[in-house]
């Protein structure tokens, strides 16, 4: 049966929004908005699609944050059937954002589509924070709707990022934090030669090859009570000509950390060069941060948020600051209290990307239900 929820989701799929492009995503969700009350402003920057929407004046306020952007879908001919035509096989709805995270903006407009209708009235304010630069490099989207309210002294109290968050069950695992993320750029310098004359050469691999052993090894800490201990991991490495007869000048590595509050960047930097010095390896280094470690601790807008999954699904819930990066990175740090729940990330990014169908209904009741423990 075609639920409000189900028909807005797939709506939003049809609409083939591929990071930074919004494709008119942003456009029906404002007009759902605007037509139970709420204040819009566009907010684009940049080549990237933003609003921000509010119902209410007065405190506190409670957000819900997300992003119409997708990744791209791939070959087409690798899905089972066209990822921007949205399909309901077997109880699951299948296209490119089912999952991450158009059912979650779906569900965010009927869950207060139904709250505002019951309570007009309502205490505080509802605010919607919507971005399509999630999915690319996020420094046109959320940020810059962030800085534009803290410009003007408003304040989120409570936030609820739509990412997927959940693992076997809906609602069985929110995010109440995220690591931080911190990428470099190595470049380890040696001499280029001729694979029969080494003795008249310096061979960055074989160089490198030592410190990377000892780096892997290296344990940055032990995490906290919400943090697993902080990762390293390389990601890519590129040496040579082309030519099996000659010994590279240099070695490219790219690297990253995905590290807790219980080690700072500053750290992270120092420890990693000072291996490097310690080999005697000559070498330069870029570093770019992509976000700083986040919690939020116990308090009012985690316990609505489980008490809600309790009432609605009956379920348990468990917190995690697991997974990559979210746009809660850049709404944290204002001393909002920030927590992200959604479907089943089991699919995300994957070809054939899918949601239960039974769940968006579920998701929508458990938006509202956290509307009515924070407002009412």
């Amino acid at each position: 049966m075609m639920t409000p929820t189900l028909e807005l989701a797939m709506a939003l799929i049809t609409r083939p929004s591929v990071t930074p492009e919004d494709r008119g995503c942003q456009a029906l969700l404002c007009e759902r908005l605007g037509a139970i009350g709420f204040a819009i402003e566009s907010m684009p920057h940049g080549d990237v699609q933003n609003f921000w929407a509010r119902h209410g004046q007065s405190g506190p306020l409670i957000v819900f944050a997300g992003h119409t952007d997708v990744v791209p879908a791939g070959p087409a001919e690798a899905w089972t059937s066209d990822p921007f035509l949205p399909e309901i096989r077997d109880g699951y709805l299948y296209g490119r954002g089912a999952a991450d995270m158009k059912s979650s903006l779906a569900a965010f407009i009927t869950a207060s589509e139904d709250f505002v209708s019951r309570h007009p009235d309502h205490n505080g304010s509802i605010g919607f924070l919507i971005t399509s630069d999630e999915e690319g490099p996020a420094t046109n989207g959320t940020v810059q709707i962030v800085n534009t309210l803290q410009a003007r002294n408003e304040r989120i109290d409570y936030c609820i990022v739509g990412e997927p968050s959940s693992q076997q069950e809906l609602g069985d695992t929110i995010k109440n934090g995220r690591r931080g993320s911190l990428n470099g750029r190595l470049r380890i310098k040696g001499r280029q030669g001729h694979v029969a004359y080494p003795q008249f050469a310096s061979n960055p691999i074989h160089l490198v090859a030592p410190a990377l052993s000892e780096l892997i090894l290296v344990e940055w800490d032990q995490g906290s009570e919400y943090f697993p201990a902080t990762s390293f991991q390389i990601s890519a490495i590129q040496a040579g000509t082309g030519a099996n007869n000659v010994i590279p000048g240099q070695l490219d590595i790219e690297f990253n950390f995905r590290f807790s509050p219980a080690v700072t960047e500053l750290e992270l930097h120092q420890r990693l060069e000072g291996l490097f010095l310690k080999h005697g390896l000559n070498f330069d280094i870029d570093w770019s941060l992509s976000g700083q470690p986040f919690i939020t601790e116990k308090g009012a807008l985690i316990t609505a948020t489980q008490d809600a999954i309790q009432d609605v699904t009956g379920r348990s819930t468990v917190l995690s600051t697991s997974g990559g990066t979210s746009d809660g990175r850049f709404i944290a740090p204002t001393g909002t209290q920030v927590v992200e729940l959604g479907p089943s990330n089991a699919t995300i990014h994957q070809v054939d990307e899918c949601v239960r169908v039974d769940d968006l209904e579920v998701l929508s009741r458990i938006y509202n239900r956290c509307l009515e423990r924070l407002l009412l």
